[in-house]
């Protein structure tokens, strides 16, 4: 038997969210009920709720930076138990078959279901983190160490691994310079994260506005972009640049500050294609790449890695009735670093 729970939803792609309810499916036996207490807010939510991504189906509930407690589990699970402190990332289901699943590579899987706005495998739609409650299949629900509270703890879910996986890919750590393009929800993530690597992180940044902040979170050098002497000064300076941002910039500037067999990761979305000047790439051996959210396993340890660490997000917590107001602010970029939603105003 369904349960109706209260969430926070768009009605169209033209309205802004409101209080509803939505469906959640009966626990199978490897399924996990989770009371919901944070869900963060990330800026895929609101170009998806909009539509920017492809048309969708509504109510859409998003949020896929959930944290919470489990309540009940299935007959079969074996890998949480009530009371356990747990978390939902992008990533509800996939086929555990393919070889992109075997290799713990779930977000490659054709079949991966994402947390909100997709089909799931017995055919519903699926709805996020905006909710009192979620049921999700136990190979999908990651533990949340202690160590990091629930509500720092939410953002890595998505922020957290969108930064680590690629870090960790192209081996950031002692005796690596790493340049983070763009100190935002990703950005911040990608300081803290690279800096407990071991590495020597830089920010570039369009403004200094930010610096102190960058270089509190574990930057040893912060510079603007917009100023010309950041390029020539850090002209073939790195090893590995993980651009946050999804706005369109200069690929070719960039590839130019980094070193022989360097790599320039995108893990910004921008619309628009990113134009690439080849002598950018031939010059240095240098190789401009993409990445997005890591596998479960991955997401696990990316976890394990912050709580052990010392670090989590830095939010503002809000209430259902300020979402829609938190959407225009992250439109404009007016948030330190990431919104989370204390889904006990759900009511």
């Amino acid at each position: 038997m369904t349960t109706m729970v209260n969430a926070y939803a768009a009605p169209s792609a033209t309205e802004g969210l409101i209080p509803t309810q939505i469906e959640r499916r009966e626990v199978g036996p490897r399924d996990v009920l989770i009371d919901i207490k944070y869900s963060g807010i990330c800026h895929s939510d609101i170009h998806t709720v909009r539509g920017e991504w492809g048309p969708q189906s509504y109510p859409l509930a998003p949020g896929h930076e959930i944290a919470g407690i489990v309540t009940e589990v299935g007959t079969e699970v074996t890998k949480h138990k009530i009371g356990d402190r747990v978390g939902v990332g992008c990533m509800v289901n996939s086929c555990m078959e393919c070889e992109n699943c075997l290799a713990g590579d779930q977000q490659f899987c054709d079949s991966s279901v994402g947390t909100y706005g997709s089909v799931d495998r017995d055919g519903t739609i699926t709805q996020g983190g905006y909710s009192t409650h979620v049921v999700v299949t136990e190979n999908f629900v990651l533990s949340i160490p202690e160590g990091i509270e629930l509500d720092v703890a939410a953002p890595l879910l998505c922020a957290g691994i969108t930064t680590f996986s690629p870090l960790k890919r192209w081996g950031a750590g002692p005796g690596k310079k790493v340049a983070v393009v763009g100190l935002g929800g990703l950005g911040h993530m990608a300081v803290k994260i690279a800096s407990a690597m071991g590495a020597e992180v830089t920010v570039l940044s369009q403004s200094l506005k930010k610096k102190d902040e960058g270089l509190s979170m574990g930057a040893s050098d912060y510079r603007a972009t917009s100023d010309e002497s950041t390029f020539k000064d850090l002209h073939k300076n790195f090893d590995l640049i993980i651009n946050t941002v999804s706005a369109s910039i200069n690929i070719s500037d960039y590839l130019e500050l980094l070193r022989v067999n360097g790599t320039m990761v995108n893990v910004g979305a921008p619309a628009e294609p990113l134009p690439v000047n080849a002598f950018a790439l031939i010059g240095g051996r240098r190789s401009f790449a993409g990445s997005q959210i890591g596998g479960i396993e991955e997401t696990q340890e990316m976890l394990d890695f912050c709580a052990e660490h010392g670090i989590g997000a830095e939010i503002e917590v809000i209430g259902a009735e300020q979402i829609n107001e938190a959407y225009e602010r992250v439109m404009k970029s007016d948030v330190r670093y990431r919104f989370v939603i204390d889904t006990a105003t759900l009511v």
